[in-house]
């Protein structure tokens, strides 16, 4: 018996301000570090425009672009090599202090 999807996938869904925040708010499973996590979410789950304008939000409240995965990756290292990473690597080199 075939599983039905629950959810239909929408492509290139905008994103409001409120929206991105939201993503501030996901919790890390344990052991993972919670900027990290965010930022892989994020990275998942949104297009590059709008991923731009999170990491700005995700900077000013403070949070570390330089978190890093349970490998002890960044974000960046482990997306530097994917086909369409280009400019998320770019979102995140600019908002880099």
């Amino acid at each position: 018996m075939a599983l039905k999807k629950d959810k239909q996938q929408v492509i290139g869904e905008v994103f409001d301000e409120d929206r991105l925040r939201t993503f501030l708010d996901v919790q890390a499973p344990a052991g993972v570090d919670p900027d990290y996590h965010v930022l892989e979410r994020a990275y998942r789950g949104m297009g590059a425009e709008n991923f731009a304008t999170f990491v700005g939000l995700f900077t000013a409240a403070g949070r570390n672009l330089e978190a890093r995965n349970t490998a002890g990756q960044t974000l960046a290292e482990v997306i530097a090599e994917h086909r369409r990473a280009a400019p998320y690597l770019q979102a995140l080199a600019h908002h880099r202090v």
